[in-house]
């Protein structure tokens, strides 16, 4: 019978050592990346038409404030929408599924 060899050993401490400043480069390169990404901004005009009325950039922009636990009365102050409105935008958006809803892009 043939005696098993040992397997190739080799210094594993560089590899790792590797592997440890790659992490470290690309939590660095995401957190410069996620600096990049816009928040929703309720005062943006593109959020309604001329004739008043929300765009779709508007109802997303009141659907994803829901996402973040706003009331309708908070929506309906920085959105400068009325509180009707406002429960409106929350009931259809509670329709959608709520913070489970398919986001729709922005910008």
């Amino acid at each position: 019978m043939m005696a098993k060899q040992p397997p190739h050993s080799y210094d594993p401490k560089p590899v790792l050592d590797l592997i440890a400043s790659i992490e470290a480069d690309l939590q660095r390169l995401k957190s410069l990346v996620e600096q990049q990404v816009e928040k929703f901004d309720p005062a943006n005009p593109h959020n309604k038409a001329p004739d008043g009325k929300l765009t779709e950039e508007g109802v997303e922009c009141c659907y994803r404030m829901f996402d973040d636990g706003k009331s309708r009365y908070s929506v309906a102050q920085q959105m400068k929408i009325s509180f009707a409105a406002a429960s409106h935008r929350f009931n259809n958006w509670r329709k959608l599924g709520g913070s489970k809803r398919q986001r729709t892009l922005l910008g």
